[in-house]
């Protein structure tokens, strides 16, 4: 069983989907989470205080800064926005792939656990999300 998750993000932050996935998943098996793009992930986290997805972007921000930061100068592409490849660099380290047990149609989280997309472009899109259950 297949289908594709559309999420809409503002920019950069994680956007927590869960409730889609719960709604969707039906039966007993493995559910994995695919995205279809270089510069977003995927990430379980807390969903109970807003702080650690504000303290998660913040630290990556810090990890990997714009292009324009001196620190960066080293990069060459750069043609997409100071935004485009710190973007691939925190995709490249954060997975883009998610496997979750599934029980009796419920996903086998934990009680503070989240599916969250994380965005690392500036800019508005529509990131889809691949969810295939076995």
């Amino acid at each position: 069983m297949q289908t594709t998750f559309q999420i809409l993000t503002q920019g950069p932050g994680l956007y927590e989907f869960t409730g889609l996935v719960a709604d969707w998943v039906t039966g007993t098996g493995l559910l994995t989470l695919f995205v279809q793009h270089t510069s977003a992930s995927l990430v379980i986290q807390e969903n109970a205080d807003p702080e650690v997805q504000t303290d998660l972007k913040a630290f990556f921000d810090r990890l990997v800064p714009p292009s324009t930061d001196p620190s960066m100068s080293y990069l060459t592409h750069t043609y997409e926005g100071p935004d485009d490849m710190p973007a691939h660099i925190k995709a490249a380290l954060l997975p883009v792939s998610l496997s979750i047990p599934v029980t009796n149609g419920r996903l086998a989280l934990g009680t503070w656990q989240g599916i969250y997309l994380f965005e690392h472009r500036r800019a508005p899109h529509t990131r889809r999300v691949v969810a295939h259950l076995g």
